[in-house]
């Protein structure tokens, strides 16, 4: 995490938003407080004020000298009165926060499930074909789905859902990522198969509801994922499988560390 699945992702969004990659310690330690699960309300304010006050003072030392980057392009708003700087600073928290932590994880986590799988794994490191590439991409964002949170909404009227009775007033949950282990979408949903069409998953969301960053993430994972193992052939696990911390605390699954040898 700490050598490789972290800097690759920091950096892409840093150099894209405009932020100094110098302060990736402090954006990354105040964007793991707000997904950590067993975080405090005020932790998760300190947290969000800090990256607040920093994406604001970088948004005016764009308002001063903007160059060719997301946040200089976000300036050109609050100039028209289309944004505040508020606004701006915000949408920089956001953008950062969702352009690391989340593309990290899935580094880190797919490259241990291909260590799992090395027929899989193989597949990956043989082929130069960026179809093949992509589709694995694809198949591994499936198979792994890294957000698990769920999406948390309130009855307002009774209704039949799927011949279950759902009344005014209940609280539900709809784990969405389950969705991509549905049976009746994907055939044996719990074998990782790198030559599936899985593109019907829903990873990203669905609807109006995606995620605005998915094109970025699917060239970060087919970058990686078609160069890691090609250039070390004999990648393996440096500890055993219980010996991983995974990271049941985060609202981002992942792992804390994934120690690696060849």
């Amino acid at each position: 995490m700490e050598a490789f699945a972290l800097p690759v992702p920091s950096l892409v969004i840093c150099q894209l938003l405009g932020v100094p990659y110098a302060d990736h310690d402090f954006f990354q330690q105040n964007s793991k407080q707000l997904i950590k699960m067993a975080a405090t309300q005020e932790q998760r304010a300190t947290a969000h004020g800090n990256l607040a006050a920093y994406l604001d003072n970088l948004v005016g030392e764009k308002l001063d000298n903007p160059g060719d980057d997301l946040l200089s392009g976000l300036t050109e708003r609050i100039r028209t009165g289309e944004l505040t700087r508020q606004d701006a600073a915000g949408i920089g928290v956001l953008l950062l926060l969702a352009g690391h932590e989340t593309t990290a994880n899935m580094i880190a986590l797919g490259t241990l499930a291909l260590l799992e799988h090395p027929e899989q794994l193989a597949v990956l490191r043989e082929t130069e074909d960026p179809k093949v590439v992509a589709g694995a991409v694809e198949e591994l964002l499936r198979y792994l789905n890294i957000t698990h949170n769920g999406r948390r909404r309130a009855v307002l009227e009774d209704i039949e859902l799927d011949g279950q009775v759902l009344k005014a007033g209940d609280g539900v949950i709809f784990p969405n990522d389950i969705g991509n282990r549905d049976p009746g979408v994907f055939p044996d949903p719990d074998v990782l198969d790198l030559h599936r069409d899985a593109r019907r998953h829903v990873a990203f969301g669905f609807g109006v509801h995606q995620c605005l960053g998915q094109p970025l993430a699917r060239m970060e994972l087919q970058v990686v994922y078609s160069t890691l193992y090609r250039r070390i052939p004999t990648l393996r696990r440096a500890a055993e499988l219980d010996e991983i911390p995974f990271k049941h605390d985060g609202a981002v699954y992942g792992v804390h560390s994934l120690p690696v040898t060849w």
